[in-house]
Formats: structure tokens, C-alpha cells, sequence
């Protein structure tokens, strides 16, 4: 069965961030993601973790000037050492919580810069930022996300993001694949996930088309779900969605999965 965890931007925004560890627990996750820690020490998050018996599986690095429209900056010509610095930063957090992975995000496209050119430092980043991690353990990811929730961005596409790592060429790179941002754009989700499995790392969920609960929609998960068991897929499922209401009362839809799997060999 997935192992699942819970995204504690989205999820839980009923209580104060650092008590949505414990909100997650309490209902039944054992790991937990979140966009961006930055805002608290590491050592809080590391508390709470420890505290609730979580394990911390993703992160972002700092995307740049997020209010003033910045959505990463991974490929953007001169903002290099930026980047390095969010690598950094990012690590400082990695280390005291245990993360073992962490999603660059590649950033909008630049007027006036030419896709040869994003591309060129998007490689180059995303090299020299996967052989600084992999001493650590640490794998580091890139997502292909929707152009409807974020016009301009980057990276689009699966076949994209795979085509980038295989030019980057660093075994610990991989693609965070999010079945709600490749429904919008491509659908064909379980062949899709069949043809790359070995270059994901890191999957997330929500349903389609309104990011509620995987529990209406266009997308079928629970067969997915199964998919990933025959795929023998190792890594977790990121419950990245906006509960239509109370986080835990929407949990039904996991509730009923883990019944159903109950026994089974």
C-alpha cells in the first residue's frame, strides 16, 4: 500500500502551522511534506516532528521573492549564486528534520530570456545542486507543474522533466510527479507513470479539476494507487489538496482505502 503523507500548507490550515504536526498524527499520518519551512526555526520543526513520531519527506528550497510573483529561480540566467545560497538554506532545514528530499523549483519564463538559455541554466543548477546533496543522502527533485494554476512556469510537461534529467545525468535527480498538475495537461496517468517510474521520486495527489480530496473528479486513484503497489514504487504519496472542509473530516476517502487494503497480502 502507498505509504501517504500529509501536506501541512494545504492541509490542517485549521490550526497555526507547527500545531498541524500533531492535527496529522493524530489522524493516522506517519510523514508529513510542506512547500516552505522557512518562516519557522528548523529546530521547532524538528521538535514537532520528533514529538509526533512524523517523518519529514519534502520540502522546497526557498523560491526566491514569492509575494513580487517569484516561483523559483532555478533556471534564470544571473541568479545563480541565489540559488546556491537557497541550496544552503535548504540543507540547514534538511539536517535537523531528516528530509531526504527537496524540490527545486525552476522558476517562470524570463522575458527576453530564450528557452536555450533557461534550459542551459536550469542543467547546470540542477547539477551542481544534485552532486552537493547526494553526500547527504538527499535526492533532489524537479516537478513539471499545470500552466493553468501557474501561467509561465517552466517546466510543464513529463516527458520535459525526464528529457532534463537525463541531460543533467545525476542518479540522485528525479521528477516529483503530481498526478493533478499532469491530468490538466496530459492526462494518461497510469501509462505515463508506467513509462517513468524509475525517474520518479516523489508523487502528489489532489483531485480533478478543483484540488479537493482524491475522492471526486476525473482521476480514478484508487486504481493508481494500485498501480504504484504493482510498480513496486518505493517512495511516498503527497496529499497536496484543499479539503473542501474540515481536513479531518475529508479524510473518508483514505479511511476507506486503508480498509479496504486491510488484510490484504
Amino acid at each position: 500500500m502507498p505509504r501517504f503523507a500529509a501536506n501541512l500548507t494545504l492541509m490542517y490550515t485549521e490550526v497555526p502551522f507547527l500545531d498541524r504536526f500533531a492535527a496529522a498524527a493524530i489522524d493516522g499520518f506517519d510523514a508529513v511534506e510542506f512547500l516552505f519551512p522557512y518562516e519557522h526555526p528548523a529546530h521547532a520543526i524538528a521538535t514537532r516532528l520528533k514529538d509526533n513520531g512524523l517523518t519529514q519527506v519534502l520540502f522546497n528550497l526557498a523560491p526566491g521573492n514569492w509575494a513580487a510573483g517569484d516561483r523559483g529561480m532555478a533556471s534564470h540566467p544571473g541568479r545563480e549564486a541565489e540559488f546556491a545560497a537557497s541550496l544552503e538554506l535548504a540543507l540547514t532545514y534538511a539536517r535537523a528534520t531528516g528530509c531526504l528530499r527537496l524540490h527545486a523549483m525552476a522558476g517562470l519564463v524570463l522575458p527576453g530570456v530564450s528557452s536555450e538559455q533557461a534550459r542551459s541554466t536550469y542543467v547546470s543548477n540542477l547539477r551542481l545542486a544534485a552532486e552537493r546533496v547526494a553526500p547527504l543522502g538527499i535526492t533532489l527533485l524537479i516537478e513539471p507543474i499545470n500552466t493553468r494554476d501557474m501561467p509561465g512556469y517552466f517546466l510543464n510537461y513529463q516527458q520535459q522533466a525526464h528529457d532534463i534529467l537525463a541531460e543533467v545525468g545525476a542518479p540522485n535527480l528525479k521528477v516529483q510527479m503530481d498526478w493533478y498538475h499532469c491530468q490538466i495537461m496530459e492526462g494518461d496517468l497510469s501509462r505515463r507513470l508506467e513509462k517513468h517510474v524509475a525517474g520518479v521520486g516523489h508523487i502528489q495527489i489532489a483531485g480533478v479539476p478543483d484540488r479537493h480530496e482524491p475522492d471526486e473528479g476525473e482521476v480514478n486513484f484508487p486504481h493508481l494507487f494500485e498501480r504504484l503497489d504493482a510498480l513496486a514504487f518505493e517512495g511516498f504519496v503527497g496529499c497536496e489538496y484543499r479539503p473542501r472542509a474540515g481536513t479531518s473530516e475529508g479524510l473518508g476517502w483514505l479511511k476507506r482505502y486503508r480498509s479496504s487494503k486491510a488484510g490484504s497480502p
